[in-house]
């Protein structure tokens, strides 16, 4: 069986990227495979939003992938850069920065670009999905 890392760079609702990886994380885990990590970058970020709200109507990504890391135990990285640059923050960035609050989605990490570099050394295939 193959093991991969997910690269998602297209935002949420208005990019098929998110909800096309999620597809294809569910595909591959139920086939066998194993996914390493799950990394978001460029407006895939917008992704670790806790404050997403999409109509009742609509598929929730945040929670999706919520629930698919819990189920399967998957990093959900979130890039640093790409974050702050879009107004997500975690607690610990949020204070760094002096502000009040913070948006980051429960059970997404920040992390560097490192992260992805390292997941790529050590597993099977990169899957990018872009928008």
């Amino acid at each position: 069986m193959a093991g991969f890392v997910l690269n998602i760079c297209g935002a949420p609702y208005t990019s098929q990227a998110p909800l096309s990886a999620l597809r294809f994380a569910r595909a591959a885990l139920a086939a066998g495979h194993q996914i390493q990590r799950v990394f978001f970058y460029q407006d895939g970020v917008l992704l670790a939003n806790a404050l997403t709200c999409p109509p009742q109507d609509e598929t929730h990504l945040t929670r999706e992938w919520q629930q698919l890391a819990a189920n399967h135990q998957l990093e959900l990285l979130v890039c640093v850069a790409a974050a702050l640059r879009r107004g997500i923050l975690d607690q610990k960035e949020a204070a760094r920065h002096g502000l009040a609050h913070h948006n980051l989605a429960e059970g997404f990490t920040l992390a560097g670009l490192g992260q992805l570099v390292d997941g790529m050394s050590s597993t099977d295939r990169l899957m990018t999905f872009s928008g």
